[in-house]
């Protein structure tokens, strides 16, 4: 595993594809990294499928709403439509680059909808830079990311298995 240098600023993902380790950006990002801290805390991401991989661009995952396998509102067909019940979050959009590895809140149209879904780059994806607020970098377990099963949707998903700040483990 990557070395750790701020516990509090990584987040350890375990896959159905094994462990991903993200290094968070709060000087970038301050408040999507909020939220992502928040919602792993509370284990929102438990179980949450990837919903929507493409192949040689991103794999999507965070809907903490439609796709948590086990939840209460868990519906494969919705997946990607839900968020969390906390607010949306303005955007902080950056100079930070979409490159391979750089993890990015997921939204609607609207800049300021980002709320739990993000996605993680299997590529440089320059036309994302300055559109999408970019909170995070694996830094490990990239090889994990790009064993996800790809599809939009996916069919019989790989899932986030939990989500932890470092910090917390």
């Amino acid at each position: 595993m990557a070395e750790i240098k701020d516990p509090e600023n990584t987040l350890i993902l375990e896959t159905t594809k094994g462990q991903v380790v993200i290094q968070l950006l709060p000087q970038v990002a301050p408040e999507h990294v909020a939220r992502i801290k928040e919602l792993a805390r509370e284990k929102a991401y438990d179980g949450v499928v990837f919903h929507r991989v493409i192949d040689g661009f991103m794999a999507q995952t965070g809907d903490v709403q439609y796709g948590k396998q086990g939840g209460e509102s868990f519906n494969p067909g919705r997946a990607g439509m839900g968020g969390s019940s906390k607010p949306d979050l303005k955007a902080e959009f950056s100079a930070t680059s979409h490159i391979r590895g750089t993890c990015s809140m997921a939204r609607s149209q609207n800049p300021n909808s980002a709320n739990s879904q993000f996605f993680i780059c299997f590529a440089d994806a320059p036309w994302l830079n300055k559109q999408y607020s970019v909170w995070g970098q694996v830094i490990d377990g990239m090889d994990n990311v790009d064993n996800i099963k790809r599809g939009e949707p996916v069919r019989d998903p790989d899932s986030i298995v939990s989500a932890r700040v470092a910090a917390d483990v």
